[in-house]
């Protein structure tokens, strides 16, 4: 037995790697040696997932409690996260009080270049610094951001989650909604082939809008592909680059951070 997955209606499994991908050589590794073990692998992943989303839960109430909004940032590596979060953070940083936890396999170079661009403060969580080089954020990896982050001084909190198109959807980390940003360069199809992240997705920031005239990228054909996948996410057409959109995301983000404010939806992350 192989990988364990959360699929896109919710339920798991754990997948033989040989029947799924028979094309596979042999230098990644045989896989059969789970043939017997394959449903305690499945328990002990099961209880992982359980532990995590009661440290995801702590996290939430402990954001509430201080009165923080917090949005899980996602997207596929290269889509713009950082680019578009330090676009926000030079168009909110005067008027909402905004910290970033900023998480990354290694290095913090996205970190450095949000410095200076108007966060209250920054939090970098290195997943191969004590947590097995993960390529995603888990709701412990996330705690230990938090505690170098003055809560009381914040208003938002924006966790700028590891570029990739699948771990991060599967873990909760005590964030109150989820937003993705997807860029036209990856491709009209990618709703169908990652449903587990678009699903998840409170918000899809379709980035990199700028470059269309010069794709062979459907954008229609996107829209119906999201829509059959997340029906109620709500699509924001955006440019970090040249700014056409920020507006518009920073006003869904403010609206966030009101939320927290008023005590709506307190400690209630987002459930995949």
């Amino acid at each position: 037995m192989g990988r364990f997955h959360v699929h896109a209606d919710g339920t798991s499994s754990v997948h033989d790697h040989d029947l799924e991908h028979p094309d596979h050589d042999r230098h990644v590794g045989d896989h059969a040696g789970y043939a017997e073990t394959g449903q305690t692998r499945v328990t002990i992943l099961q209880n992982l997932l359980s532990e995590n989303d009661r440290v995801a839960d702590d996290n939430g109430h402990r954001l509430a409690a201080a009165g923080v909004r917090a949005v899980n940032l996602m997207s596929s590596p290269g889509a713009g996260k950082t680019t578009l979060l330090r676009k926000t953070l030079e168009t909110l940083g005067g008027s909402v009080r905004i910290g970033v936890l900023e998480g990354d396999i290694a290095t913090s170079l996205d970190a450095d270049r949000l410095d200076g661009a108007g966060a209250a403060a920054i939090s970098v969580v290195n997943t191969s610094a004590g947590f097995g080089g993960e390529c995603h954020l888990d709701a412990v990896m996330v705690r230990s951001g938090l505690e170098r982050l003055p809560l009381p001084e914040l208003d938002l909190l924006i966790i700028e989650n590891v570029g990739n198109l699948v771990c991060p959807a599967e873990f909760r980390v005590g964030e109150d909604a989820r937003a993705m940003v997807f860029s036209v360069t990856e491709g009209e199809e990618k709703p169908l082939k990652y449903p587990v992240m678009f699903r998840a997705a409170d918000v899809v920031v379709v980035n990199k809008i700028d470059l269309l005239p010069h794709l062979d990228f459907d954008l229609d054909e996107f829209l119906a592909n999201l829509s059959g996948v997340n029906p109620t996410a709500r699509v924001i057409m955006a440019s970090a680059r040249s700014g056409e959109g920020v507006d518009e995301w920073c006003g869904w983000l403010v609206d966030q951070s009101q939320m927290a404010a008023t005590g709506s939806d307190p400690g209630a992350p987002t459930t995949p």
